[in-house]
């Protein structure tokens, strides 16, 4: 399976939870503590995006180990970012191992990961891959399963869809085609942020002004959260206060709130 973190809110450096923290994604790439049967080592490439100054995503990908790359610190370093997306790849036998398959996926307005497995694949959820135009299709990163769910929830979110309404949703139809996948989703734009907990560790916190979602947690920093099998994360910043709130909230029941930070 895979790692991947994100956060939400005043613009900050991702070097210190993507290098820096003691338990950064970097060394999670190599000595992960929960992968719950999912695999060792991430050594299947990486990428780092977050949203520029002109408001639109940069991209860092490649298809190599993360702690291989020496350049990484140093163009990160200087990085400001209100959103930002990382993760490291293990990928699924079969699929491809190169930097196209690595996340985050990317548009003018979303950043996208996905840390799990479609059960199945590709013949598993064929029926709903039918249901996109056959342009996005030839245009898909890579044949992979998760290149797929981010061509599903792009559509959505491009046809005006919730953005939670729309994770939700695809998390739903994808464990309903495919049962016992693993569905570990991450959506970022600009003001929101949107994490799943579907067979995946996934834990949350405070990071001063803003919001860290992570598969593990970073640091020894207290106010770490671990996010219940079956709820998703949904971070917000205030177009009024320019604060950032977070709420945790199921997708097994009827959505409802459950706690609010």
């Amino acid at each position: 399976m895979c790692r991947h973190l994100a956060y939400l809110g005043p613009s900050v450096s991702p070097a210190e939870p993507v290098s820096h923290a003691p338990h950064s994604l970097t060394v999670q790439s190599y000595a992960p503590k929960d992968m719950r049967g999912g695999g060792t080592v991430n050594a299947d490439g990486f990428g780092v995006g977050w949203f520029a100054e002109d408001g639109y995503p940069t991209r860092y990908r490649r298809s190599g180990p993360i702690w291989t790359d020496a350049a990484l610190d140093r163009l990160l370093q200087p990085v400001r970012a209100g959103a930002f997306l990382a993760a490291v790849r293990s990928a699924t036998v079969g699929m491809p191992v190169s930097e196209s398959a690595c996340a985050p996926f990317a548009d003018d307005d979303w950043l996208f990961s996905h840390n799990g497995v479609v059960l199945g694949w590709p013949e598993s959820v064929a029926g709903l891959a039918a249901d996109v135009p056959v342009v996005d299709l030839l245009r898909l990163d890579a044949p992979t399963d998760s290149a797929l769910l981010w061509a599903l929830l792009r559509r959505a979110l491009r046809g005006g869809a919730d953005p939670v309404a729309a994770v939700t949703g695809l998390v739903r139809t994808v464990a309903a085609a495919a049962p016992g996948s693993r569905l570990n989703l991450l959506l970022v734009g600009r003001t929101v942020l949107v994490a799943t907990a579907w067979s995946h560790a996934l834990s949350v916190r405070r990071h001063g002004d803003g919001v860290l979602v992570a598969s593990e947690p970073c640091d020894d920093e207290p106010g770490w959260q671990p996010v219940a099998e079956g709820d998703l994360v949904v971070a917000r910043v205030s177009e009024n206060s320019r604060a950032t709130t977070y709420e945790i909230e199921s997708m097994v029941e009827p959505l409802g709130e459950r706690s609010r930070v």
